[in-house]
């Protein structure tokens, strides 16, 4: 099989030549190698959703393997990322890959900007590009400002700032241009988002992904030993701790499906009046700015990554901080549905019909289970998930009870989406493991589909009302 070969070559060498084998232990740094699906071990629907990936790609990556959890959504995120990169549009195929590298780079998503970079070179992009933006051509360099803005703080961007783009004479972009632009920028920030959420680990022929040095039997060489370096295997919980923590969690299963069997019993007792409705979303609004990130240091960007935006310093930042008010961005003035979709498509066709059969699978796959329970309607908590999301943004839906979230989202969920929505590199494996300990892996993978594609949503609603307010 492909995968028996690929391990054969780069563990042995002829002639005393040094071959690269992979660091670490499978496609995540979060999610134990026995839980992820085997290469070789697929079925055949899951065989040609593998063939379709290493077609469109050339490669078989860690961020498919970890998605394979999800084969339907997985297909559809693969068609519509093959359409966004390799398909007639608007932008030549270089610029696309640039666009990947500039909004990957955003996050410091190392992962992404290395792919791309490859990418970029593989279809005839100029390395001298790769040196940083300023040396890109001036008009992806104006695309420098919408990247930073939509990356970090998308409720600030206005129609003035799409004029500029438009309007810059021999640098300007057409709308069609713009619009393949924006969606790539949302794409990569909400991979970003992904590829930190589940600790992707990097790609063997990448930077971190390989080592020279020889395998062991137990994992780690003698000099690992005297380092002190054990693996993580070797790490052992005692048994009494790890009981009361399985214990514990299974209880927390339990009290979060009681509390959705009682806010469904509210729901059909009565209906809160719409001046209630408001209340409850800017409490859950002004409450979502004091869910702190992770206490660890912050990273500075290292040059290999930052030099491919400016303005290294510009960062996320709560909305109603510094006594500074941006008002509510309500769902029934410009949705989706009703205004993005439509506008996407007529500028640069089929995308806005891939991009909303996308979000609809994200938002709508269930396999009626949680944890070790089955038969289970989860609609009630994927929406909270949802409409937590787009509340950190600003975004309010007038007919949603903002009073559900605070019942099903406990703090340290909270914290772990806030921090893979909005500073996805501070992700640590120990924000990924506190939420939701007794769920499954697929369960939490399944949760950082929702959050990408609310994110890439969010952003998408606030690039296309300005692209909208400037055409009209």
């Amino acid at each position: 099989s492909l995968g028996f070969f690929i391990s054969q070559f780069f563990l042995h060498g002829d002639n005393g030549i040094l071959i690269p084998r992979p660091v670490g232990h499978g496609p995540s740094r979060f999610i134990p190698e026995k839980e992820i699906l085997q290469v070789g071990n697929e079925d055949a629907p899951m065989h040609a959703l593998f063939a379709d990936s290493f077609a469109a790609l050339g490669r078989l990556d860690n961020v498919t393997l970890v998605m394979v959890f999800h084969p339907q959504y997985l297909e559809s995120f693969l068609k519509t990322q093959h359409y966004l990169l390799q398909m007639d549009g608007p932008l030549p195929l270089h610029y696309r890959h640039y666009i990947g590298i500039m909004a990957a780079a955003r996050h410091q998503c190392s992962y992404l900007v290395n792919l791309h970079v490859n990418d970029f070179l593989h279809v005839g992009g100029d390395p001298k590009w790769l040196n940083g933006l300023q040396n890109a051509p001036q008009k992806l360099q104006n695309l420098g400002e919408l990247n930073k803005i939509l990356a970090h703080r998308p409720w600030l961007l206005t129609k003035e700032h799409i004029e500029q783009l438009l309007k810059t004479e021999e640098h300007s972009w057409s709308l069609a241009e713009l619009i393949h632009a924006v969606v790539l920028l949302t794409h990569y920030h909400s991979l970003a988002s992904f590829t930190f959420g589940c600790g992707i680990s990097p790609e063997i022929h990448c930077d971190g992904g390989h080592t020279f040095r020889p395998p062991s039997v137990s994992n780690y060489c003698i000099c690992d030993i005297a380092n002190g370096n054990h693996g993580a295997d070797e790490m052992q919980v005692s048994p009494t701790g790890s009981i009361s923590v399985s214990i514990k969690s299974v209880c927390e299963v339990e009290v979060l499906m009681e509390k959705m069997k009682q806010l469904q019993e509210c729901r059909d007792e009565e209906e809160a009046s719409q001046e209630e409705m408001a209340t409850r979303f800017e409490r859950e609004k002004r409450e979502s700015m004091f869910v702190c990130f992770s206490e660890e240091e912050e990273l500075a960007p290292t040059r290999d990554v930052s030099r491919h935006f400016e303005d290294t310093s510009y960062g996320y930042k709560d909305f109603s901080r510094h006594g500074m008010h941006v008002p509510t961005f309500r769902v029934q003035d410009y949705s989706w549905e009703d205004h993005g979709y439509s506008l996407v498509n007529r500028l640069y066709p089929d995308v806005g019909q891939l991009l909303d059969e996308k979000f609809h699978i994200a938002y709508n796959l269930t396999y009626h289970t949680m944890a070790m329970h089955k038969d289970v309607d989860t609609s009630m908590l994927r929406r909270a998930i949802w409409n937590y999301i787009h509340c950190m943004f600003g975004i309010r839906y007038d007919d949603y009870d903002y009073g559900e979230i605070n019942q099903l989202l406990d703090r340290s969920f909270k914290v772990y989406i806030k921090t893979v929505v909005c500073t996805p590199e501070k992700t640590t494996k120990r924000m990924y493991d506190s939420f939701w300990r007794q769920f499954k892996q697929s369960e939490k993978v399944h949760v950082n589909l929702l959050l990408i594609e609310a994110r890439m949503q969010a952003e998408l609603l606030y690039a296309l009302r300005a692209i909208t307010r400037y055409m009209t």
